[in-house]
C-alpha cells in the first residue's frame, strides 16, 4: 500500500505541472492570435492600393485635372485635391510585405521563444499555405476571366486588359508572373502574389537559419541578396522574390523581437519601457524619402517605404505591449473605433486585393467605355461598389479556404501524466 501523504503530494505536483503546460500552450496560442493593429494595417493597405488603382482606371489624373480645372474651389475640385496623397498609394504593397513576414513568422517565433528545441513541420507549413492561398487565387483568376471577357466586348477596350488565354492563366496560377509572363488580364495586382508564394517556399530555410545564426545575421544576409537581385533582375524588369525579400524579412524580424520581448517580460517584474520616439522619427523620414524617390522610380520608393513602415510597426507593437501587457499586446484588448473599422476591412483584405482591378475595369467599360473622367466622384462610387463584392467573395471563397488551412494545423499533443510528472 502507498502512503496517502505521498499520493496527495504527487497528485498536487502533477496537477500543477499540467496547469503549467496548459498555461504555456495558451500563452503561445494567444500570442499567435488575432491582432487588431495588424488587421487594421492590412485593411488600410488594401484600401489604399484599391483606391490607387481605382483613380488610375476611371480618373484623368491630377495633372490633367489641374490643367483643365485650374484653381477651382468647387466641391468636386476640393474632393479631387483631397485625394492627392493617394498618388503614392502603391505604398500599400510594401506594407503588405512587412505584415506578411510578421504574420508568417509570429507563431513560430512564439513557439521558439517558449521551446528553443521547437522544429518547424515544413510539409505541413507548405500544405497550410497552399490551402490558404490557392483556392482563393484560382477563384480570383476565374472571376478575372469572366469580367474581362465582358469588358473586351465593350470597345474601346481598356489598356489595362492583357492576355486572358490559357497560358497566361497557368503562369499566374503557378505564381510565375514576373518571371515567365505577365499578370493575368486586367488583374495587374497579381504581380505581388508570385512573390508571396516564393517567400513562403523559402521560409523553412529562413527558420532553420534563424536557429543557427540568429535573425540579425539573416536580415543582413538578405539585405545583400536584395541589393544584388535588384541589380541583376529588377533593372531587366524581372520580378523575383529576392528583389523584395528584405521588406518581408523586416516583418519577420519584428515578430522575432516581439516574441523574445514577451518571453523575457513574462519572467520579469519591472514594467517594460516604452519604445524610443526615434523609431517614429525614422519611420516618418523614410516614408517621406520614399515619396520623393517615387518620382524617380517605384522600386527604390518601395524599399524606403518598407523600412519606414517596419520602424513604425516595431515601435507601435512595442508600445502596445508595454502599455497593456503581454495579452493585450497580442491583440486581445478592445480596439478604438478607427482601429476597429480598419480591422474589419483587414478581415477581407486578401479578397479585396485579388478582385478589385477587374471589377473597376468592367465598371469603367460599362459606364464610360474606358474613357477617363474629369470628375472624381465616379472613383468614389466604384470604390464603394467593390467593397460589398469583395466581402461576399471573402465569405463564399476565402473563409472556406481559411477553414481548410486551419484544419491542417497540427494539434498540440496533450501532456501525458505519469507517476513521475508530466511528459510533454
Amino acid at each position: 500500500m502507498s502512503d496517502p501523504a505521498l499520493d496527495a503530494a504527487g497528485s498536487s505536483l502533477r496537477v500543477a505541472a499540467v496547469r503549467e503546460t496548459v498555461g504555456d500552450t495558451l500563452r503561445v496560442d494567444t500570442a499567435a492570435g488575432k491582432e487588431h493593429l495588424i488587421d487594421a494595417m492590412r485593411g488600410f493597405a488594401a484600401l489604399l492600393v484599391a483606391y490607387f488603382h481605382c483613380r488610375q482606371v476611371v480618373w484623368v489624373g491630377m495633372q490633367s485635372f489641374h490643367q483643365t480645372m485650374g484653381h477651382s474651389l468647387s466641391p468636386g475640385a476640393i474632393a479631387a485635391w483631397l485625394t492627392l496623397p493617394v498618388a503614392w498609394g502603391s505604398a500599400g504593397v510594401p506594407i503588405f510585405f512587412v505584415i506578411s513576414g510578421y504574420c508568417i513568422h509570429r507563431g513560430a517565433a512564439q513557439r521558439l521563444a517558449a521551446q528553443p528545441a521547437y522544429r518547424l513541420d515544413t510539409l505541413n507549413f507548405w500544405a497550410r499555405r497552399f490551402a490558404r492561398i490557392y483556392p482563393v487565387l484560382l477563384a480570383a483568376l476565374i472571376l478575372t476571366f469572366l469580367l474581362d471577357s465582358v469588358s473586351l466586348q465593350l470597345p474601346p477596350v481598356s489598356h489595362k486588359i492583357r492576355d486572358i488565354g490559357l497560358e497566361a492563366f497557368l503562369v499566374n496560377l503557378f505564381s510565375l508572373q514576373g518571371v515567365a509572363g505577365k499578370t493575368y488580364g486586367s488583374n495587374g495586382a497579381l504581380w505581388t502574389l508570385s512573390l508571396e508564394v516564393q517567400f513562403y517556399a523559402v521560409y523553412p530555410l529562413v527558420f532553420a537559419l534563424r536557429k543557427r545564426i540568429g535573425m540579425p545575421a539573416i536580415v543582413a544576409l538578405v539585405a545583400l541578396v536584395n541589393v544584388a537581385s535588384a541589380w541583376l533582375l529588377e533593372r531587366h524588369d524581372l520580378q523575383f522574390f529576392t528583389s523584395y525579400w528584405l521588406s518581408w524579412m523586416l516583418g519577420a524580424w519584428i515578430a522575432d523581437a516581439g516574441a523574445m520581448r514577451s518571453a523575457s517580460a513574462s519572467s520579469a517584474t519591472a514594467p517594460r519601457a516604452q519604445p524610443s520616439r526615434l523609431w517614429y522619427a525614422a519611420a516618418a523620414a523614410l516614408i517621406v524619402l520614399g515619396c520623393g524617390a517615387f518620382h524617380f522610380g517605384q522600386y527604390g520608393a518601395f524599399q524606403l517605404w518598407a523600412a519606414g513602415f517596419a520602424c513604425w510597426l516595431y515601435a507601435a507593437l512595442a508600445r502596445q505591449s508595454a502599455s497593456r501587457g503581454v495579452a493585450a499586446g497580442a491583440g486581445n484588448g478592445a480596439p478604438h473605433l478607427a482601429l476597429g473599422v480598419l480591422s474589419r476591412f483587414g478581415d477581407f483584405s486578401y479578397s479585396l486585393y485579388l478582385i478589385h482591378l477587374p471589377i473597376f475595369v468592367l465598371l469603367g467599360s460599362v459606364f464610360f467605355r474606358s474613357e477617363l473622367q474629369l470628375a472624381i466622384w465616379p472613383s468614389f462610387a466604384f470604390m464603394l461598389a467593390v467593397l460589398p463584392v469583395a466581402w461576399l467573395f471573402h465569405r463564399l471563397v476565402e473563409l472556406p479556404a481559411m477553414r481548410w488551412s486551419a484544419s491542417l494545423k497540427p494539434r498540440a499533443a496533450k501532456p501525458r501524466v505519469t507517476p513521475q510528472g508530466v511528459q510533454r
